[in-house]
């Protein structure tokens, strides 16, 4: 998708959910925060703008190539998988946002959430967004295929690149319940403090309901 990615209307709602989280997570300049499937690096280039040290990882080369284009010196980029994140207790927060990692490998996959879990210092936070299971459900349409017994959603969906040119694509995504994230947490030794439901560039406050189509999982590292 490339840049392409940045034209979708999901992404237009980077800075409302940045300030949210600079809030909620407890950010403030000079501290260091790892972005795990960071894409082009949108919340990560915003972070830096408050003087957030930042980190990006994604396994995807091209977005790692736009977000480094004009990457001022508080945020790096590095090409990295989810699953093998070698960090360890380095991070005052770690976020991953917009299925960037976490909800695409499968529930039965708990890499991603303990490599997180690792890269945190005692005390620091994690914020993380998942797709909620209560909403693939509810508004399951035609062209999606919810397998229940995994919580996998697989959507038929057209992507454009650059240039305007379409591609069929199967979206697969993992979609979870408040209860579900509490128990991956727990297992991955993290101290589950708040989860909202949230929509993208609508993040606040609001408790767990059938409506919004993610939650957001704040937790910390004891």
């Amino acid at each position: 998708m490339g840049e392409a990615y940045l034209r979708y209307s999901f992404t237009k709602g980077t800075g409302q959910e940045v300030e949210f989280l600079i809030d909620a997570l407890r950010l403030g300049p000079g501290m260091r925060v790892l972005d795990v499937g960071c894409g082009p690096g949108r919340h990560a280039l915003a972070l830096a703008e408050h003087g957030i040290e930042v980190v990006g990882v994604d396994i995807a080369e091209r977005f790692i190539e736009l977000a480094r284009r004009d990457a001022p010196p508080l945020a790096t980029f590095e090409v990295g998988d989810a699953r093998a994140l070698r960090y360890e207790a380095e991070f005052d927060a770690v976020i991953s946002l917009c299925q960037g990692g976490f909800g695409l490998v499968g529930e039965q996959d708990p890499s991603v959430l303990d490599g997180m879990a690792r890269a945190l210092r005692p005390g620091g936070l994690l914020g993380l967004s998942a797709f909620s299971a209560y909403f693939a459900v509810r508004y399951l349409e035609e062209s999606d295929d919810f397998d229940a017994s995994r919580g996998e959603n697989t959507e038929e969906s057209t992507l454009r690149n650059g240039l305007g040119d379409e591609v069929a694509f199967p979206l697969r995504t993992t979609c979870f319940t408040p209860r579900e994230l509490r128990l991956l947490c727990a297992r991955a030794g993290l101290d589950v403090e708040s989860i909202w439901s949230v929509a993208p560039g609508r993040y606040r406050r609001e408790e767990p309901n059938l409506a919004s189509p993610e939650f957001l999982l704040i937790a910390g590292r004891p």
